[in-house]
């Protein structure tokens, strides 16, 4: 019996090794032998979680006909490999993809650090700062004081608290974009939404358009669900969208779903403007693709010149009634990652199927949480909460910045007026191997490739702002340390990590 779960073919294969380049080697640095590479790189995709454990690799002479390499340069790669626990072969049967006991299982999304290795690594991979207190006690005391008469009732609200629901229509409306509490649905995060609204209108096999780079853990869920992903390049820096290029494809691949992040972009901080959001939705509305709006940084701005007035208007703006733009929101981002609490706008008749199709998913929403954040709302706590979130996000960038550029000056990257991650060109160096020597030195950094769709962004990692003063020094040291060993060409050993305590 096989062992293998999945394959990946020779072509397949051959094109993610050749995404990862690094930078040419100078006088004196010795290359590895070209077994060697090849089993760095395959080893490499498989702790990014680009190719996954149990995946059928090709057979050898494929795999040479592909790169255009001896089959007994990928004899020796396999057999490296078998060395190191990271692939397991049997007669008949092929080789597949492995990971040796005691490694834990890579994965394609951003999932934080558990509490117990924090001492030791400081964690850049997830974008969440800690709870804005006293704010997050206030608004559960309150919520508290709200449940006794929800206690009474069977606690399943699959749309949503109608008090909850209430208070968001109201908040769009108040940003001038009418709405009434049909249009909205309470979900588990936005996570939640948009793994519903891919599940109602996706389907396995269909097209899906999502910005390049874009959201880790978004893509990967949209793989997940079994969707095809055009991926349609970002304009350079921080201008937004390429509005050409997204014409050009949601004419000629006419997919099913469209996926943007319109405030301070994820991971690279763009900021659309109302002309690129008008000409989207005018463009979507005409390729007959529903366009999913995530709002969900839309209230992290951290400049004075980005913020309240200056912010353009929400991307539903352009299309109220919600026939082409679906809306989703969270507290999430703008307040605390442990609030589960998203929602989705749109058309009445989309959120009634929504809630329809929810009955075979989560049922409904957390009560409490709901009410706490239903709290913040009514009582102006949120807007005071997340004031102090600028200020905490706004201060990180800064030290961080200032700590990179320091560091690591020959790295690239645009300052954003907002949102919570730095995208940074790593000064021609491997995003993959920069992430693996990390892991070594004591800071854990995710690599551009998971941002992208079949390998881009090897040259890139993102920085979120969530370490600030000494420890973002800290950080910035760790990062020149990878660094070091990657241009190096190492591939064991390093700097050991030291203890780091904030």
């Amino acid at each position: 019996m096989a062992q293998w779960t999945s394959a990946v073919g020779a072509a397949q294969l051959a094109r993610l090794l050749r995404s990862q380049q690094d930078r040419p080697a100078g006088p004196g640095t010795r290359r590895p032998p070209a077994y060697r590479a090849l089993a760095d790189g395959i080893r490499l995709l498989v702790l990014e979680g680009r190719v996954p454990v149990a995946a059928r690799l090709p057979a050898e002479r494929e795999l040479a006909l592909a790169l255009s390499v001896s089959r007994t340069t990928v004899a020796a790669a396999y057999e490296a490999l078998r060395a190191e626990g990271f692939l397991e072969s049997r007669r008949g049967a092929g080789s597949w993809t492995a990971v040796p006991a005691g490694n834990p299982l890579p994965a394609r999304g951003l999932e934080p650090l558990p509490p117990e290795a924090l001492g030791s690594i400081i964690d850049l991979g997830c974008a969440a700062l800690p709870a804005p207190e006293p704010w997050l006690t206030r608004a559960v005391q309150g919520a508290l004081e709200e449940l006794p008469p929800y206690a009474h009732t069977h606690g399943d609200y699959p749309a949503g608290l109608p008090a909850l629901r209430a208070m968001i229509a109201d908040r769009y409306t108040a940003r001038g974009i009418p709405t009434m509490p049909e249009q909205i649905m309470v979900t588990t995060g936005a996570m939640g939404a948009i793994d519903a609204i891919c599940h109602l209108f996706g389907g396995r096999g269909e097209r899906i358009a999502v910005e390049s780079p874009s959201y880790a853990n978004i893509l990967q869920l949209m793989r997940e669900a079994g969707a095809r992903l055009v991926p349609v390049a970002m304009a350079e820096g921080l201008s937004g969208w390429d509005l050409d290029r997204w014409r050009q494809v949601l004419r000629e691949a006419a997919p099913r779903i469209a996926y943007v992040v319109a405030d301070f972009h994820n991971p690279t901080g763009a900021l659309a403007d109302e002309d690129q959001r008008r000409r989207l939705v005018e463009a979507a509305r005409s390729a007959g693709t529903v366009l999913v709006a995530d709002e969900t940084m839309s209230e992290l701005w951290l400049d004075d010149d980005a913020g309240g007035a200056a912010m353009p208007r929400p991307v539903c703006g352009f299309d109220p009634a919600g026939s082409t733009v679906i809306t989703v929101g969270s507290a999430s981002k703008a307040f605390w990652a442990g609030m589960r609490i998203g929602w989705v706008r749109a058309a009445p008749d989309v959120i009634r199927s929504l809630v329809a199709a929810r009955a075979y998913a989560d049922l409904g929403t957390p009560v409490l949480e709901q009410l706490a954040v239903n709290w913040l709302f009514s009582t102006g706590g949120w807007e005071q909460a997340v004031e102090l979130r600028r200020a905490q996000a706004r201060d990180n960038r800064d030290a961080l910045v200032a700590a990179v550029r320091r560091e690591l000056p020959d790295w690239e990257f645009a300052v954003p007026k907002g949102g919570l991650t730095l995208w940074v060109r790593a000064g021609g160096l491997s995003g993959s191997r920069l992430a693996e020597a990390g892991e070594r030195v004591g800071v854990r950094v995710p690599s551009g490739p998971r941002f992208g769709v079949d390998g881009a962004f090897e040259g890139y990692v993102r920085l979120p702002f969530t370490v600030g003063g000494a420890v973002a020094e800290e950080a910035a040291a760790r990062l020149a340390a990878a660094a070091r060993i990657v241009e190096s060409g190492g591939t064991a050993g390093g700097e050991a990590p030291r203890t780091f305590v904030a």
